[in-house]
């Protein structure tokens, strides 16, 4: 028994090992963490290295413990600002856009494998949500700065999404299992009032849970070591307590971990980096135990069929999913394309199609085998591919700061303050002797082992260690002014433009010095507001609009959105690459009111052409009758 433990103690800790290392590969070769992870346990599972592992209730159960946890994790690290901005269109993927997915994928699968309809659409149900922590890992690995809009819409899609295909898929098991064939009217009012209770209880669970996390923390006088296994103890109590009232325990987590996130709860610092090193440990232990359970001997038989899927996922149902969600959206359709194509399938698709294998139901490993291959042909074909679209859509943006070194520190009893310590960058703001706001004077300056008062030290120099002590939501204007200068690409060079365009002046001043073709109400605006116009209302660092001869570059915004710097060219960077599909609702509408507009302007031009001719064509006859008179 006692050798037993060890032996099973040392394989474990060697695949979590192994998994890591794997992670240094990912980086190198921008190569789909999840991807690894997933190949690490099918090598060492039955028909690899033979460990036997088929206990469906211990990996169903082990990856729902670690979904709980990198969702509140999720939540914990969405910032609100991120939620407002993208709300709509995410919401819309997270419900509409499952509901389609599962629809079009479940029609498919109905011909192309020995199926029944609800069991096509169970499957189509499991592989309906997106993985974007595998997304997110590529852009990273790849050094890739995503527009702000696009991220956000992808980190809320990817947090909101998985309670309703795991409320859809558990539903579908359910009515499978009890060999019940419910009218669609029936099922789907059935499905409807289900889905209302599940998420509402588990919408209010979360809140009251999220509000009693930042409460407790506060109140009680924890160590710190031992705060953060109390916040993700407290997280998994949302998360049982939910599901056994039957609401959604995946959405009450998140929701927990968004509000806890999001207040000015005690040692934030330290809170982030747990739940960081967590996350990390739980996307290991789930991916490992996903592919550990599954037997790769078993894929032949359907691996053609689950290939065509994957690429009818890929190139048409998440496609036309997100086409129709987003539609009434103004967002270009760069924008479009490209969420929809990063709709990677993960670890919660494979973890759903153990469900049915739970549920008894006779074609459960056929389900489970096809979701896992139609996961491992998402991976590799989106996986690989997600940066090099981003550029080619013209999705990347340059980086704002260059390297920050920086350290935050919690001190005991601050009161929501903590204490940064900055090493001055060569070529800085500070550095060039940009002065620091009065309420952020430093503290403490260390010079060449020498500690001094910042009142001593005169200008600050770079090398110099500056500590700061500032409330916890300090503005981001301290890590401008510390970072250095921001390497810039040579094929960005001219990405803001050759000139500076204050926001704050009259729109009139453009029309009169470049004569764009401003109507009279537009010339009234100033340009920040109109460059905000032009863009639906909402302005984001690195935007870009067309305005006749010029094109005008969004260089900055603050806090609240407001343009606060622009930038002009003369010569307008070559379009993006067009995207065929993905019309907007917006750009619909713009095109039908253009075909209406020309179609009235050529009526009045040939009303007003026909009464001259009817003046013109009797006047030879009354010529000639005067002639012949």
């Amino acid at each position: 028994m006692e050798h037993a433990i060890y032996l099973v103690t040392l394989v474990g800790a060697a695949l979590v090992v192994a998994a890591a290392f794997s992670s240094l590969i990912a980086f190198r070769f921008g190569a789909p963490l999840l991807l690894l992870f997933l190949c690490i346990g099918l090598a060492t599972g039955t028909d690899g290295l033979g460990i036997q592992f088929d206990n469906a209730r211990l990996a169903y159960f082990a990856g729902s413990l670690a979904l709980a946890v990198i969702l509140f994790d999720s939540g914990f690290g969405t910032p609100l600002n991120a939620l407002r901005q993208a709300a709509g269109p995410a919401l819309s993927l997270a419900t509409i856009g499952v509901l389609l997915t599962t629809g079009l994928f479940g029609v498919v699968a109905y011909y192309l494998l020995d199926l029944s309809w609800l069991e096509s659409f169970l499957l189509g149900a499991a592989v309906a949500s997106t993985d974007a922590a595998a997304v997110f890992f590529l852009l990273r690995a790849g050094e890739i700065n995503l527009r702000e809009r696009v991220r956000s819409t992808l980190e809320v899609e990817s947090g909101t999404n998985d309670p309703i295909a795991i409320f859809l898929t558990i539903s579908l098991v359910e009515i499978i299992a009890a060999n019940s064939s419910p009218e669609a009217r029936v099922l789907v009012t059935d499905l409807v009032l289900g889905f209302l209770v599940n998420m509402g209880l588990g919408a209010i669970v979360g809140i009251f849970g999220g509000l009693a996390i930042v409460r407790l923390v506060d109140r009680l006088n924890l160590d710190h070591g031992l705060l953060p296994i109390f916040v993700l103890t407290l997280s998994l109590m949302v998360f049982a307590a939910a599901g056994a009232i039957g609401g959604s325990g995946f959405l009450a987590v998140y929701i927990a971990g968004l509000i806890a996130g999001n207040s000015d709860i005690r040692a934030v610092t330290i809170l982030k980096r747990f739940q960081d090193g967590m996350s990390w440990l739980a996307q290991i232990i789930m991916f490992l135990v996903l592919g550990l359970f599954a037997t790769p001997s078993q894929f032949p038989a359907i691996l053609l069929p689950a290939v065509l899927l994957g690429l009818f996922l890929i190139f048409v149902a998440r496609p036309v999913a997100v086409w129709l969600c987003l539609m009434p959206f103004r967002l270009p359709r760069p924008e479009v394309a490209f969420v929809s194509w990063v709709g990677l399938r993960g670890a919660v698709s494979i973890l759903l199609a153990i469900t049915p294998l739970l549920g008894g139901l006779e074609n459960g490993r056929l389900i489970f085998n096809t979701a896992f291959i139609v996961v491992l042909v998402s991976l590799v074909i989106q996986g690989w591919t997600v940066g090099p679209l981003a550029r080619r859509l013209g999705l990347i943006v340059p980086a704002r700061l260059g390297p920050l070194d920086k350290v935050e520190l919690e001190l005991p009893g601050s009161a929501h303050h903590e204490l940064l310590a900055y090493r001055v960058a060569p070529g800085s703001p500070v550095a060039r002797g940009e002065r620091i706001p009065r309420w952020a004077r430093p503290s403490l300056v260390l010079r060449d082992g020498r500690s001094m008062r910042f009142q001593d030290m005169g200008r600050l120099a770079a090398g110099d260690h500056v500590y700061i002590f500032v409330p916890d939501r300090y503005p981001a204007l301290l890590d401008k002014l510390f970072a250095s200068r921001a390497v810039v690409d040579p094929e960005d060079a001219d990405f803001f433009g050759a000139f500076a365009v204050d926001p704050a002046r009259s729109a009139a001043e453009l029309e009169a010095a470049y004569a764009p073709g401003l109507t009279e109400e537009e010339r009234k605006l100033t340009v920040g507001d109109l460059v905000t116009e032009r863009l639906g209302g909402h302005a984001e660092y690195a935007d870009r609009v067309l305005i006749g001869p010029i094109e005008l570059i969004v260089r900055d915004v603050d806090d609240k959105g407001k343009i606060t710097g622009l930038g002009l060219s003369l010569e307008p960077t070559a379009p993006v690459a067009r995207v065929p599909v993905f019309l907007s609702a917006g750009e619909i509408a713009d095109r039908v009111a253009g075909f209406v507009r020309n179609w009235r302007k050529r009526i009045k031009k040939q009303s007003a052409e026909a009464p001259d001719d009817a003046e013109r064509s009797p006047q030879p006859v009354v010529e000639r009758a005067t002639d012949e008179g």
